[in-house]
């Protein structure tokens, strides 16, 4: 696959300025966030899994969000597996956050990803909710195995704490905040070398939906809108749709969300 260049330097200043103010969402959406979730996991056990594009049998490897683990995210995976891909998570049990140097434990996890799908003969898709979505986009700059594309779910790339309602989930599961530099926090930003896809919701009630959105500086980086809560994302029928469609993009031969299934329909 073609790739582009996505550097740290070449997030604009006023880019960066403007996520330091994106508030967190409201308390009224946090608090219906587990009505709206199981809603979605209904929807998504009586979806239509019929029509999508078929898979290549390429690694799809999906990160958790915070405090989740495999279980929360088997909707997804199990969605990719049905399509035709190899999709398995991360591996690596709950998702407490990272522990220690931040950039030696993501040095340590694409080390880990490298082995998990190092047997593999296709370059391999990264899909992370939440908190996960920025282990797959960091991740995406490290592995030195090939990268097919990184697709984000509900992802706060800014990096900042004060855009989210689970900080005191992070302390409980992690023991403290992180700390992240100035300069780590336009790392964040920055998207990977590779096609980069971010889904999020308006109606987001953990994660401020503005600091999803990536700085559209690349004909290869998208932001993706969809209506869903945030702990029900990984389930919501709307973003398996979106999931599909980026995952059928051949190496490559990469096109904007829709195109690949109107290509589909017109063949």
């Amino acid at each position: 696959m073609k790739k582009f260049t996505a550097l740290p330097d070449a997030v604009p200043d006023p880019v960066r300025a403007a996520a330091a103010f994106i508030p967190s969402p409201s308390w009224a959406l946090l608090g219906i966030e587990p009505l709206r979730a199981a809603m979605e996991y209904a929807s998504c056990r009586l979806m239509d899994r019929s029509g999508h594009p078929p898979g290549d049998g390429h690694p799809v490897v999906v990160f958790p969000g915070l405090a989740a683990d495999a279980q929360s995210v088997a909707p997804l995976v199990g969605f990719c597996h049905g399509l035709g891909y190899a999709a398995r998570d991360w591996g690596r049990g709950v998702n407490t956050g990272p522990i220690g140097d931040i950039d030696l434990w993501l040095d340590a996890l694409a080390a880990d990803i490298e082995v998990l799908v190092g047997d593999a003969h296709q370059p391999v898709s990264l899909i992370g909710w939440s908190l996960g979505g920025i282990y797959a986009r960091e991740v995406a700059k490290r592995i030195a195995l090939p990268v097919r594309q990184v697709v984000t779910i509900g992802t706060p790339i800014t990096g900042e704490a004060a855009q989210t309602n689970v900080s005191l989930l992070y302390r409980w599961v992690n023991g403290a905040l992180p700390v992240l530099e100035e300069a780590f926090k336009a790392r964040l930003i920055a998207a990977p070398p590779v096609p980069t896809t971010s889904i999020y919701s308006r109606s987001d009630g953990v994660v401020a939906w503005q600091a999803c959105l990536q700085p559209e500086d690349h004909p290869m980086i998208e932001n993706v809108e969809v209506d869903g809560s945030h702990c029900g994302l990984c389930w919501n029928p709307a973003v398996l749709r979106v999931v599909a469609d980026r995952l059928a993009n051949r190496p490559g031969a990469w096109s904007p969300y829709g195109a690949t299934r109107e290509a589909i329909d017109n063949q």
